[in-house]
């Protein structure tokens, strides 16, 4: 993942040009003291869903069991990774009847298919606080790529000396290329859920190394 920098007002080392005679970015400081190792705090992210119901509005739901790693390079972005595994059973959409259908045989098989994974492949830098994300995300034992943009929400030390960093997150998938496929049609026309869902990541993590 790429690590997160705002762009501030402060020194940064000059440009130096490489091997090849282009100039390389100037590494902030700032930036380079975020390089580590990040896990995932859970109690402070949410990994959220929207789907058109009936064609007419939209069902909001989020997953509450999450985990994962992160690495930030501050030097070069282009180095970070993401590492996130979601428990199916976490589903949370305000519905126990629904939470059920969507465990069911008919949509996430969470009997056979407990966790949803992501992984990185590539990290890019967009420029401000913009970054993409791209990696594998698997459903249904099914991995197909995922490009995630992302905002950069800051760093901080908390009140127990924890050094955080935020980011939030959006994406689209279509459903029917991860296997969910279950759809029922409506008497005046259209179907009852949507293909396309929209993803929301709002994230936060906890400095757990050098």
């Amino acid at each position: 993942m790429g690590l997160f920098g705002r762009k501030n007002e402060t020194a940064t080392s000059p440009a130096i040009p490489s091997a090849t005679g282009t100039v390389a970015a100037p590494v902030n400081p700032e930036l380079a003291a975020l390089t580590g190792e990040y896990a995932i705090d859970p109690s402070h992210t949410s990994i959220g869903f929207v789907a058109r119901h009936a064609m007419v509005t939209n069902v909001k739901g989020s997953f509450t069991d999450v985990a994962g790693t992160l690495h930030l390079d501050g030097t070069d972005p282009s180095r970070s990774t993401a590492s996130i595994d979601i428990k199916m059973e976490s589903i949370d959409t305000g519905s126990a009847d629904r939470d059920g259908h969507l465990k069911s045989a008919d949509f996430f098989k969470t009997d056979e298919f407990p966790e949803m994974t992501f992984r990185s492949t590539k990290a890019e830098a967009l420029g401000g606080d913009d970054y993409r994300i791209t990696g594998d995300l698997t459903i249904l034992g099914t991995t197909k790529p995922l490009a995630i943009d992302l905002e950069f929400n800051g760093s901080a030390t908390d009140p127990f000396g924890n050094q955080r960093v935020g980011f939030e997150g959006k994406a689209e998938i279509l459903r029917s290329e991860w296997g969910l496929t279950w759809n029922a049609a409506l008497e005046t026309g259209g179907v009852l859920v949507s293909d396309k869902i929209k993803l929301s990541f709002d994230i936060s993590a906890i400095r757990s190394g050098s």
